[in-house]
């Protein structure tokens, strides 16, 4: 994100607040709205151009009319484009995004949609053409430093992330939000698969969903379409492979599900998936710690990075939670661990208290991770990995229900490619090249089948019996062996020689300051 862009950024957040827009999440979701008007503009252009690209058939949803409640006769559709507005006169536009184009995007998931149950109490908030007007001029200006960049990452992706960090990072409110790397780094080691059911019990925006869906669309992409993106992934939008009608629209819409209990984060996460193309996202209200909540043994994935908020009250708590506690970092991971089918994986941030912790609860949810499933990898992150949201150190556990545990891996994560204090700037090499730290290390490592068993080096194996041994502690402190090398010092009475003869030199040199002052 270039300064000129952050600059752009800053302007739009100003322009909300002294429009009086002043609370933080109102104000992102305002933007999201103006955002998701816009980006359904590009996709929608965009995936037009790729079905003539590819000769396949795509239905705009831009087709055809809009038909407003009461209303006799509808608008043609290709009236509500952000391209088309646009040009508009101030208080027409306002008019048209007011009573036509936002009406229309609150109904676009279909009427028994997730998208369209969570954005019926949606409103648009803006209060003045003025501040409309203005709002969408930075937008677009925005837009056009984005597609000056010419990198492979999504550009609104992109925008929309610096957004959401802007609420932590300048005190708005300080939603917690996973960096877009680690996303990256823990979807490729959890591998997920077109056909996988693939939740999130605490989404938030989901990014991690996102994430997983750009990693399958990678999959069905060919090699020439693919690119780099600013994390140093290979990644791949188009999906020119994937020509499976039925396999499409179960990608779209029966493969991603989250769930939250902020309303307005709901209306965003939805926002957020419908913005790259998934139709149909199951993003839900829901407590997923909570009685009311049973969605167990359903899922092939489970990413997250649950809110860790101190203890809950048990008298909301799921009965059938096996570990005694009131700990949500420990309830989470258990709730993680329900969640999954047989033979389905994790890939899950937990704070680093949770692999050493000494109390009963603590050993019994390793005990789960151990006995219950195979703890495939712990990878230890530097605490300032969250910055500037936390500065708490965590950790990465993957596992899988069901599997055997023989060894556990364990990786020491030193750097992420970014600074650690609160600016997380990116890690440049002598060349000039991205240093990515040890992201990219970490996937090749533990993809070998054959992993390191020596203690000293920054990853190795351990056997399962020697964690059962240390209580189930899984910090990787209790098993790495330090190598210290010899210091040989000289023979004391050099030692002492050597220091002689420096003070002798010192009073030489006292005595010739002496008498040249003397000579003043």
């Amino acid at each position: 994100m270039t300064p000129t862009i952050k600059a752009k950024v800053a302007e739009l957040w100003d322009k909300f607040w002294s429009g009086g827009i002043s609370n933080p999440l109102n104000a992102i979701e305002q933007i999201t709205y103006l955002l998701f008007i816009k980006q359904i503009d590009r996709h929608d252009t965009e995936q037009k151009r790729n079905a003539e690209y590819l000769e396949t058939t795509y239905e705009s949803i831009f087709e055809g009319e809009f038909l407003l409640p009461g209303a006799k006769e509808g608008i043609p559709k290709e009236e509500l484009r952000w391209s088309i507005f646009l040009g508009k006169p101030a208080d027409q536009m306002y008019n048209i995004v007011q009573t036509q184009v936002f009406p229309f995007i609150k109904q676009l998931g279909g009427e028994n949609s997730f998208f369209t149950k969570h954005m019926q109490n949606a409103a648009l908030m803006i209060p003045s053409p003025r501040m409309l007007t203005e709002a969408i001029k930075t937008i677009e200006a925005i837009y056009v430093e984005l597609d000056k960049e010419k990198r492979f990452v999504d550009a609104q992706g992109d925008l929309y992330e610096y957004l959401l960090g802007e609420l932590s990072t300048a005190g708005k409110m300080g939603q917690f939000r996973t960096p877009t790397h680690i996303i990256e780094l823990i979807v490729e080691l959890v591998n997920p698969q077109l056909g996988h059911k693939i939740a999130d019990p605490a989404c938030g925006t989901a990014g991690f969903l996102l994430g997983a869906y750009k990693y399958i669309q990678t999959q069905f992409t060919s090699e020439a379409e693919k690119h780099i993106d600013e994390n140093g992934f290979l990644r791949g939008s188009l999906a020119d492979l994937l020509v499976d009608d039925n396999m499409k629209t179960l990608l779209a819409e029966e493969t991603f599900y989250g769930f939250d209990i902020d309303p307005t984060m709901i209306r965003i996460g939805l926002m957020n998936l419908m913005m790259h193309g998934i139709t149909q996202p199951k993003i839900d209200y829901a407590d997923t710690l909570s009685k009311n909540y049973n969605e167990d043994n359903i899922y092939d994935i489970v990413l997250a990075n649950p809110p860790f908020t101190g203890s809950i009250d048990k008298g909301f708590l799921n009965e059938s939670f096996t570990v005694s506690t009131t700990k949500s970092e420990l309830l989470f991971v258990e709730r993680i661990y329900k969640m999954l089918r047989i033979g389905g994986t994790a890939g899950v941030v937990v704070p680093q208290g949770v692999l050493f912790g000494s109390s009963k609860a603590f050993k019994d949810l390793r005990k789960i991770l151990i006995e219950n499933s195979e703890l495939r990898a712990v990878i230890t992150m530097p605490s300032g990995v969250f910055k500037p949201y936390a500065g708490v150190a965590t950790a990465i556990l993957v596992f899988t229900k069901g599997g055997e545990t023989k060894d556990v891996w364990f990786y020491d994560m030193l750097s992420d490619g970014k600074s650690l204090d609160d600016k997380r700037s990116d890690l440049f090499n002598p060349d000039g090249s991205r240093n990515y730290g040890d992201l990219h290390n970490i996937i090749a490592e533990f993809k070998k089948a054959e992993k390191n068993r020596n203690r000293t080096l920054q990853h190795f194996l351990i056997p399962k019996k020697e964690i059962v041994d240390n209580d189930y502690d899984l910090s990787i402190n209790k098993y790495k062996d330090e190598e210290y090398e010899e210091v040989e010092y000289e023979h004391s009475a050099i030692i002492l020689e050597k220091l002689e003869n420096l003070e002798n030199n010192i009073q030489d040199k006292l005595k010739q300051l002496k008498e040249a002052l003397h000579g003043i």
